[in-house]
């Protein structure tokens, strides 16, 4: 069984979270410090709704490959996602047209919104512990002979 609709379920209810967050901050963004507020709320959930999509684009990547190389993977994503997440800091903190009050929390709001968004969404998938197990009294299961 194959994590694709999982993370496309993800995926869309991460969009949907987005959009509200967006929505939500700019109003909030725009009422504390005008336009920079709103251009700062964008940016910020614009910032988590690409990190979920970097975590999930590597998911589907990994997931062809054995389990070594999925881990390298996944936590190659992870060390891209915190390095970009840095520069973006950086390079953002002093703009002009930035609040980095409201651009912080639309940010914050957002990852533990993805995050929230990701248990809930994997906790109500069918997904199988194992797989390729024979069970006693499977009509595959065959006995053993020595």
């Amino acid at each position: 069984m194959s994590a694709i609709p999982v993370l496309k379920r993800i995926l869309a209810w991460g969009g949907i979270l987005a959009a509200v967050i967006a929505v939500g901050g700019s109003i909030l963004g725009f009422l504390a410090a005008g336009v920079p507020g709103i251009v700062s709320a964008l940016i910020g959930t614009a910032m988590a709704l690409i990190f979920l999509g970097i975590t999930s684009l590597s998911v589907v990547v990994a997931s062809k490959y054995d389990m070594i190389v999925f881990f390298a993977i996944v936590m190659g994503a992870w060390l891209l996602k915190f390095v970009l997440f840095l520069v973006l800091v950086i390079v953002l903190k002093d703009q002009p047209w930035i609040q980095t009050t409201v651009m912080f929390l639309s940010l914050i709001v957002a990852v533990v919104g993805t995050l929230v968004v990701d248990v809930v969404v994997i906790a109500r998938s069918r997904m199988p512990y194992v797989s390729d197990i024979a069970l006693p009294g499977d009509p595959d299961d065959k006995p053993e002979s020595t």
